[in-house]
């Protein structure tokens, strides 16, 4: 992040122009810290680039001249479009839901309500079954690095282009749906798009967009492809725009049945507009797809439409639809549920009337949980034979009943199988010892305490009566954890992907390893290393100390360093070299189920000495999981853990077993031929478990494997 001052600085423009880009929409607006001042992420800088290289071109006479104002999104026109509801859908959201930080949008249509969400810093994830909408979707909403200067060189190349010779689109469409002279550039345009072999997915994408978006202007119609207008009336040359650049981050964009969709996506909140009536889109917008697709079937009828389009035929716009409708609703992951409808299940045209009425939407949505039904007056599309009076937009919003049970209801032989992996590699983690150390420990207590939690593994599958204790001395790991458990998901990864973009860190989940002319048995270190070293520089250096989440910053670090480890000097610093690993799709899945924990289950977070654990009540039972004294670790370094420690926390846990606490502790007794001796002689008046371990899971460069380990777990109780 970086302040107003620092941008001014940088990019030698004064505050008041900054605010001039805003207002005039220019650049987005950043985001407020505490105090109310903007704080300039990545993606506000690469707009700032974007705008300047914009100006400095219009002043550059070797750049040939295009129309000046850039394509939008809402720059086109739609059935059903909900350009006119924007500020009622948003504000409808904004005032009676929390937390929303993915919003799904299921049937897109032009992209216009994910837009207006994408603008306020929200992830989304967009589907609509016609591929024309998913090609503008590569555009708005797509991640790919973009060449911004090579789409306008092409977009003034395709506008350059002339044709007198006929083609597949002036054959068929031309003096019907575009003037003659429209219909063989269309045709040639679509033509030398396919040619260009310099392209990625996105950048083609913003190719096609103008195209389809220019011919909407030009078009001889009512605002759809159904008909064409008998009299030609409209002869202004088509003149292709260049698309608004938008720089996003993990968007996700599909042309799925939506049906099908829900049950692989979650989001905080999913929108719902399906088609009104049964007018099918395939059949409004089928030259669009024949114009995307460009494989040039047969056509038939008056209105020349492609002979097969069952594949975007839609269920929603048949009788089948309040079946559809209620299978959608059962399966959607999701807080809340947002549906855009109208009143005209009873109303106007048969054709245009409503497929599902007001009480099949609120029937199916009650399933789910509590409904809420927003209103305001909207003028539809009629085709004028039809007189429709008070007719309203619709919004039924639903919270969705939480289904979180109580975690001191959840059996042990639900985990059995499926235990939690913390987010972190920490070094002597216990997740392989989880099936050996659960049926040690009692069935029935009111808090577990784990005082040395490190990653995490033991106290997050923990599942007292009340509340699980994590403590640790390392302080940046507790506030780490403390952070997951109150920030929502979608945030956390929102971070962690900025900072891999913003470093120029491999994303090997996204690209895989051929990307960066590497392999696994190599490692990603070559790549990384100047990114990592200016990563942990900045991060040393106190740049993101005021930033909320700065421990996210924290944990980038850990996966991208030497063994996933933590290590600070005696400086305060974090010290470890770039590793050989990223942030993978293992990576992010223990993330994922490591965060959904946090926020499930309730914790109390605290970076004490094991010397200041006074209140423990007589039914809690308490974890131990300490530094080994016969052992060496980055926990362990800097003055570690020494035999004195060793003997007052073995004082402490025979203080424990005077109050008739229950306590466990892991070590070990034996490690690379050195024995515990004071450990075992102590152990002798308690009860000594030997479990199977060897610890080689970690490091890979180590010998350890080649040595004996044995770890133990030495408990204060008679096992059930």
């Amino acid at each position: 992040m970086k302040s107003t001052k620092e941008i001014e600085k940088e990019y030698k423009v004064t505050r008041q122009t900054l605010h001039n880009w805003i207002n005039e929409g220019l650049i987005s607006t950043p985001r407020k810290d505490w105090r109310g001042w903007f704080e300039w992420d990545n993606r506000n800088e690469l707009e700032i680039k974007d705008l300047m290289k914009v100006k400095e071109d219009l002043y550059n006479p070797s750049v040939q001249e295009i129309p000046a104002e850039k394509l939008k999104i809402f720059n086109r026109r739609y059935l059903g479009s909900k350009q006119k509801m924007l500020d009622f859908i948003y504000n409808t959201v904004v005032n009676n839901t929390t937390g929303i930080y993915t919003v799904a949008d299921i049937f897109g249509g032009t992209g216009s309500v994910a837009e207006i969400f994408r603008s306020k810093g929200k992830r989304i994830i967009i589907n609509d079954i016609l591929h024309s909408n998913f090609i503008s979707y590569l555009t708005w909403f797509g991640s790919d690095e973009v060449d911004y200067s090579k789409i306008k060189k092409y977009i003034n190349e395709l506008n350059s282009l002339e044709s007198k010779e006929d083609n597949y689109v002036s054959l068929n469409f031309g003096d019907k749906y575009f003037s003659m002279e429209n219909a063989r550039k269309i045709g040639v345009i679509r033509e030398r798009i396919e040619e260009y072999t310099d392209l990625n997915e996105r950048e083609k994408a913003f190719l096609i967009t103008s195209l389809i978006y220019a011919m909407d202007k030009v078009a001889n119609t009512v605002g759809h492809y159904d008909a064409y207008r008998h009299k030609m009336d409209s002869l202004k040359p088509i003149q292709l725009r260049v698309p608004e650049l938008y720089h996003n981050l993990d968007n996700e964009i599909y042309c799925d049945d939506a049906n099908e969709l829900v049950r692989r996506i979650k989001a905080d909140l999913v929108y719902i507009d399906t088609p009104y009536n049964s007018r099918q889109y395939g059949d409004a917008y089928h030259l669009l797809e024949n114009i995307v697709d460009w494989n040039k079937p047969d056509l038939t009828g008056i209105a020349m439409k492609m002979v097969n389009r069952q594949h975007i035929k839609s269920d929603y716009s048949t009788k089948k639809a309040p079946t559809v409708f209620d299978d959608l609703i059962q399966h959607i992951d999701a807080k809340y549920i947002l549906v855009s409808y109208n009143n005209m299940a009873k109303k106007g045209d048969g054709r245009s009337n409503a497929k599902i009425s007001n009480e099949e939407i609120i029937t199916s949505l009650e399933k789910r949980g509590e409904v809420t039904i927003f209103e305001t007056p909207f003028q539809t599309f009629t085709t004028g034979k039809t007189n429709i009076e008070d007719h309203k937009e619709l919004l039924y919003l639903c919270k969705i009943h939480s289904i979180k049970r109580k975690t001191g209801n959840i059996k042990k032989t639900v985990l059995k199988n499926n235990y939690i992996k913390s987010a972190i590699n920490y070094t002597g983690g216990k997740h392989k010892l989880l099936p050996q150390l659960h049926p040690l420990f009692p069935k029935d207590y009111e808090n577990f305490i784990d005082i040395f939690s490190g990653g995490a593994n033991v106290g997050i599958n923990a599942n007292p009566k009340e509340k699980i204790y994590l403590n640790d001395t390392e302080s940046h790991i507790i506030e780490l954890y403390k952070l997951l458990s109150t920030t929502a998901y979608d945030e956390v990864i929102y971070k962690v992907n900025d900072l891999i973009y913003r470093y120029k860190l491999s994303n090997t989940k996204k690209f895989g390893y051929e990307f960066y002319g590497l392999n696994s048995a190599d490692g990603l270190g070559k790549y990384n290393k100047e990114g990592f070293l200016k990563l942990r520089n900045d991060y040393n250096k106190g740049v993101y100390d005021n930033d909320k989440l700065k421990p996210i910053v924290f944990y980038v670090l850990i996966v991208y360093a030497f063994n996933n480890q933590v290590r600070f000097n005696s400086k305060g610093e974090y010290n470890l070299p770039v590793g050989k690993r990223d942030f993978n799709v293992n990576m992010e899945k223990k993330l994922h189920d490591f965060h959904k924990a946090l926020q499930e289950k309730d914790f109390v977070f605290s970076s004490k000495d094991f010397r200041e654990f006074t209140q423990i009540g007589e039914n809690d039972f308490v974890y131990l999981d300490p530094p080994y004294l016969i052992s060496t670790a980055s926990y362990n370094e800097n003055g570690g853990w020494t035999e004195k420690d060793e003997l007052e926390l073995l004082g402490f846990l025979d203080e424990l077993n005077k109050k008739g606490i229950r306590w466990a502790l892991s070590n070990v007794s034996l490690h690379k031929g050195k024995e515990n001796t004071l450990l075992l002689n102590w152990s002798e008046k308690y009860d000594t478990h030997t479990l199977d371990y060897h610890y080689n899971n970690s490091n890979y460069q180590s010998t350890a494997k080649n040595n004996i380990t044995q770890e133990v777990l030495i408990t204060n109780y008679k096992i059930d």
